[in-house]
């Protein structure tokens, strides 16, 4: 078994001034699997993240036409939630950690995973050279596979990234399960009991939006009809399998605030689910079975805050950088994208992603009233015809999956008709710090 390495941080471009991607054009996506998704994890063996994951990579490879000797990489997340972990002294329920061939951790598979689990667990998987961690989320392990296939780690490489959803509130456990939290801790996002909610940043920050640029919250509306619109359009999604319910402006407007101006339905729902990629290089690609779709660049954000949350002035700086180093990348404009699929896990900070690419020549400020036009599939300038999380649940995968299909011609009911799908963008999570790629339907 091949040694697992942590990414480092020079796979990723996150400053400006690297001009284009030296591999743009020559690394190429072609095949997708999804598991099926759930609201919680039941208890069984064949429900845990680590079997959900086995399930997506196995129908990426078939989705390709790969057989599984030839993948020779494998690049993952090992951090498979964002809520509840595993209670520490909780007994672990043994036998479904036994339903597995075991890592030396046995909350491999069940509240994590790592890359050597799943080669143990996949004998088919022989020729597996190339074996990387990367860090938070999907967006992240997508620029990871990307950059060591053009670097020659890897030819033929599975991208993989799973959720686990254990019974439980968020950060139920551990600091946030203690009497006394101490320090910034106490009052950090989401971080214990004590503290605000999750999205209480982002709605600080809209807050400061909407005052400077004379916005409301309620223009958010359309927005959120069309993202669940489209996610109801997403077979592989929780609203889709589970809750097939529309989000009509007047229900969306009177929900019970969160952290006002966020209410329950700018927060993604939490799920259970995998996904994963079949990535390999642009000549191999030609003899797969779905059209390739070709990676043009990739750029990171790593901007800092100087307090606890980011100001509306920093998010704007860092958006407006990102926004430049992934047309820097990819050697495009903001006139070439066909359509945006950033991330939106709370929907409020979804404008400023768009804003910063300057898509459809949006500048700051502009993002609410652009909600107000056609923003359809079927219309000139589609907003996030993936549905987002906000549309098919909490994964951070999404967007890329849609990115792939619509360039492929294969995004069923929500395949774009307004405009020609040919260069795509997507990427998250937030506007300080993520992963962004840029997709095309042709090498060039």
């Amino acid at each position: 078994m091949t040694t697992t390495i942590d990414a480092p941080e020079s796979m990723y471009r996150s400053v400006e001034g690297l001009g284009v991607w030296e591999h743009r054009g020559k690394v190429a996506a072609v095949g997708v699997g999804h598991s099926p998704t759930s609201r919680r994890w039941d208890g069984k063996p064949e429900t845990t993240v680590g079997a959900g994951s086995i399930l997506s990579m196995r129908q990426a490879m078939d989705d390709a036409g790969v057989s599984p000797d030839q993948v020779d990489g494998l690049v993952i997340v090992p951090v498979t939630t964002t809520g509840a972990h595993w209670p520490e002294g909780e007994p672990l329920p043994m036998d479904v950690v036994n339903a597995f061939n075991q890592t030396d951790d046995p909350l491999d598979g069940l509240g994590q995973l790592s890359a050597d689990w799943l080669e143990l667990n996949m004998p088919e998987l022989t020729n597996v050279k190339f074996k990387m961690h990367a860090p938070g989320c999907m967006s992240a392990a997508i620029v990871t596979a990307a950059q060591a296939i053009g670097d020659g780690l890897a030819e033929t490489c599975l991208v993989v990234k799973g959720w686990h959803n254990l019974i439980g509130r968020y950060n139920h456990g551990g600091l946030s399960a203690a009497d006394p939290v101490s320090g910034t801790v106490a009052i950090g996002p989401g971080r214990s009991l004590w503290g605000p909610p999750g999205c209480y940043g982002t709605a600080l920050q809209f807050a400061q939006y909407c005052h400077k640029y004379g916005k409301n919250h309620d223009m958010m509306a359309p927005f959120m009809q069309n993202s669940r619109r489209n996610g109801l359009m997403f077979p592989e999604g929780y609203w889709y399998q589970h809750r097939p319910e529309e989000l009509p402006p007047e229900d969306y407007l009177s929900s019970r605030w969160i952290a006002k101006p966020a209410n329950l339905f700018d927060n993604d729902i939490p799920i259970m689910c995998s996904a994963a990629y079949l990535f390999t290089t642009a000549e191999r690609a030609q003899d797969m079975k779905q059209k390739p779709v070709y990676i043009l660049g990739h750029a990171s954000s790593r901007g800092t805050a100087r307090s606890i949350t980011p100001t509306l002035e920093e998010v704007e700086a860092e958006t407006g950088s990102t926004g430049r180093k992934i047309y820097e990348s990819a050697g495009i404009t903001a006139a070439d994208l066909s359509f945006e699929n950033m991330y939106d896990g709370f929907a409020q900070f979804h404008q400023f992603h768009v804003e910063g690419l300057g898509y459809r020549g949006m500048g700051f400020g502009d993002a609410l009233d652009f909600y107000q036009t056609d923003i359809s599939i079927e219309g000139p300038n589609p907003i996030q015809p993936s549905g987002g999380n906000i549309g098919s649940g909490r994964s951070r995968f999404w967007m890329h999956t849609d990115s792939i299909q619509q360039l492929q011609g294969r995004a069923g009911a929500r395949q774009v008709t307004g405009v020609k799908p040919e260069v795509a963008v997507s990427g998250g999570p937030m506007p300080l710090g993520g992963n962004f790629t840029v997709w095309s339907a042709t090498p060039d």
